[in-house]
């Protein structure tokens, strides 16, 4: 299993608003179109309203790989840098219970 968290800083109102258009046009064809990806799930932050952070987990390092080399994800990407001032990504690794 292989996860990240990708949080995405946004300038204005006007900025999310393209951001979630773009996700929402986006997001479907990844969970319909990635067996590898176990979950993707955009979120907004609470209390904070122009930031966003994805969720994605994955069956392995491969499945993200495949994720990021979709023609569709490089498309995303280069939108959303477009509209957003900051972006951080974090590998998670799970703790042993």
């Amino acid at each position: 299993m292989f996860a990240i968290a990708v949080r995405f800083e946004l300038p204005d109102e006007a900025s999310a608003q393209a951001f979630d258009d773009l996700v929402a046009r986006t997001v479907p064809g990844i969970l319909a179109g990635e067996p590898g990806t176990v979950v993707y799930v955009p979120h907004r932050v609470d209390g904070e309203p122009l930031a966003r952070l994805f969720y994605e987990q994955y069956t392995d390092r491969d499945a993200h790989a495949a994720h990021e080399a979709r023609p569709e994800t490089a498309e995303f990407l280069r939108r959303v840098r477009e509209l957003v001032t900051s972006v951080r990504a974090e590998l998670l690794t799970p703790l042993a219970a």
